[in-house]
């Protein structure tokens, strides 16, 4: 895990090292434990590395990492089958100097190309500069875990970990607006139609499952996806001990392999499912102790305190309390704001931000999360209605009693007539809803008016392309959804020096789940079916069968009622009526203290969103 950047100009008076140095300083908290950059004979192409030793400690595996006298290498991430391609790759006559995952990577590359990419199970963001070739190649992994930032102006290249180390160079910042208005009517932190884009023009992030090639002799770019779930291929036979065992071993494969580490590793337990169930499958492979890591909030009655607790004790894992009072929560999260570069949609984020910086506090270097679980294997209550419209679409609603078990477990979501309209005519409910947005937006009399006026054409609601629950899920998990969230763990947890691995995101589970019928991820009204079953005998039955989801929820709107917080709000405000972002009567009206999960939280994405213009 580290910070990575490059510059590669057909002028090479252009750039030099140190302005590459300015870049990887601003990169600085990625990789606390070294730095190191190199240049091209010419000049033209230069690559800088800040590392956090995580494989490999020695100084032999520092980057850029040069192979065979052709390639060289910056890598940001882990690829967690390393050891199996090492193994297959020696085989093929290659030859390695370091213990560590990166010169496997090179390796690869030298060996398959760009397919090399597809033998990896990991989470990366890397480039390979070829001499021979004059040519970059650049990938990232599947779900965008690692990022990978990258602007093409004049004919020369710079990429980036992090977008401050574009400003770090010099580069003009420029705030899309089309995007800034997506997020205060949508609450879009990305563009499901054009993945590339973030919130600042000319600033691109490679998308998730593609590889880039850049010619620097002709001075172009390809962007190529090398990988998809396939949401039609669908195993309707398979048994239920089958689905299960596979399950279990894939979730537990996972877990071992991402266990691989010359320094300790901690865990994220926040008393749920997911994360118990990965404490669970650690305390029985690691050869450690374990010490898990859970936030609290003193007053705050939607926490899961005593279910962190009793699966600490559990797996005999030694317990950490990470307590979060309301007078250090906001600079705290201003700081969690200005790490992020972009805005977040609630202050979960910032509850993330303090256990990470808990876990770096107490020695870690590297933690197990549960991210991913909840996009994969419908973990939220919205992806109900998508599993009844499959089920009325197939004339099993009613035999199936869904909703009605669903209501049994508390849960009060309706099927109404729009929802069964929409299972035939996916299509038509979709146009309607965009429409519906577009009237939201429209109405929003807090909006300057030609802001409003000029954006509201480019307003960029999407919906699910594929029926059905895995449409659903494949929309959260590879459209839009979960790399929101992986952009807050990787800022959140980098800040401090830290690694997140996601068990949950192995693509080889991933992949199987997609694979499994509907029912497999929600039966009789329980998300996650099959994760609860498979992990029943080895958690409290609290939390194995708790049909709640809390999630990272924080006491945002007592937070929200503070003169501090309030302070905040109204200079943001005040920053976005000088842009023309908001009407200036917006200045009188009161605070609005909303809660992590409303709807249309106005005055939170406020607060999130002016941070950009400063």
């Amino acid at each position: 895990m580290c910070g990575i950047a490059g510059i590669l100009s057909p002028n090479p008076q252009q750039y030099a090292l140190p302005d590459l140095q300015r870049m990887t300083d601003a990169l600085a908290h990625r990789g606390p434990d070294g730095c190191d950059h190199w240049q091209s004979t010419d000049g033209t192409v230069l690559l800088g590395h800040r590392r956090l030793k995580i494989l490999d400690l020695s100084d032999q595996a520092k980057q850029p990492l040069h192979y065979q006298d052709r390639y060289t290498i910056v890598h940001n991430g882990e690829i967690y089958n390393y050891l199996e391609l090492r193994e297959t790759l020696s085989k093929s006559g290659y030859v390695f100097r370091t213990n560590g995952d990166t010169e496997v990577i090179a390796a690869a590359f030298a060996h398959w190309g760009s397919a090399c990419v597809e033998q990896f199970d990991g989470m990366f963001a890397f480039a390979i500069w070829d001499e021979q070739q004059q040519s970059l190649f650049a990938a990232r992994d599947r779900f965008g875990e690692k990022p990978f930032y990258y602007t093409l102006q004049e004919q020369t290249l710079v990429f980036a970990s992090e977008i401050k180390a574009f400003w770090a160079l010099g580069i003009r910042k420029q705030v899309d607006s089309n995007m800034a208005f997506n997020y205060l009517t949508l609450g879009y932190v990305d563009d499901p139609h054009q993945p590339h884009r973030t919130f600042f023009q000319q600033i691109h992030k490679l998308p998730a499952a593609h590889r880039l090639q850049y010619s620097a002799i002709y001075r172009t770019a390809t962007l190529e996806r090398y990988w998809d779930l396939n949401v039609f291929s669908v195993r309707e036979k398979i048994s239920e001990a089958e689905a299960q065992l596979q399950f279990r071993e894939l979730l537990r494969r996972s877990v071992q392999h991402r266990l691989r580490s010359d320094v300790p590793i901690g865990c994220s337990l926040s008393g749920g499912l997911d994360s118990s169930s990965l404490a669970s499958l650690m305390s029985e492979q690691g050869n450690f102790p374990l010490s898990t890591f859970t936030a609290i909030f003193p007053g705050f009655e939607r926490n899961e305190e005593e279910a962190a607790k009793s699966m600490a004790n559990q797996i005999n894992a030694q317990a950490h309390t990470i307590r979060i009072e309301e007078a250090e929560w906001l600079s705290l999260g201003l700081e969690c704001l200005q790490q992020q570069d972009e805005p977040v949609a609630s202050s979960s984020a910032f509850a993330q931000f303090a256990v990470y910086r808990s876990i770096a506090q107490a020695g870690f270097k590297v933690v197990i999360d549960g991210q991913g679980a909840d996009e994969t294997l419908a973990g939220y209550e919205r992806y109900y209605p998508w599993y009844w419209q499959e089920l009325y679409r197939n004339r099993n609603l009613a035999k199936s009693q869904e909703p009605v078990f669903t209501q049994a477990l508390g849960t009060n979501v309706s099927f109404d007539w729009k929802q069964k309209l929409a299972a035939f005519l996916p299509d038509l409910a979709a146009q309607q809803r965009k429409r519906e947005y577009q009237r939201s937006a429209i109405r929003n009399h807090e909006l300057d008016q030609q802001f409003r006026t000029e954006q509201i054409k480019h307003l960029n609601h999407a919906m699910p392309e594929h029926t059905g629950l895995n449409g659903a899920l494949y929309f959260n998990t590879c459209t839009h959804g979960l790399e929101e969230l992986l952009r807050y763990a990787d800022r959140n947890a980098m800040r401090f020096g830290l690694e997140v691995r996601l068990p949950f995101l192995s693509h080889e589970l991933v992949e199987f789940a997609f694979s499994l019928p509907a029912h497999f991820k929600i039966r009789k009204g329980w998300r996650k079916w099959i994760l609860r079953q498979s992990m029943e005998n080895r958690l409290p039955r609290t939390i194995a069968w708790n049909p709640q989801k809390i999630g990272y929820e924080t006491p945002q709107a007592r937070w929200m009622q503070r003169p501090d917080f309030q302070a905040v709000v109204r200079s943001a405000r005040e920053t976005l009526i000088q842009q023309n972002i908001l009407d200036a009567r917006v200045r009188e009206l009161p605070i609005r203290a909303q809660g992590a999960y409303e709807p249309d939280p106005k005055d939170w994405r406020y607060l999130s969103l002016a941070p950009l213009f400063g």
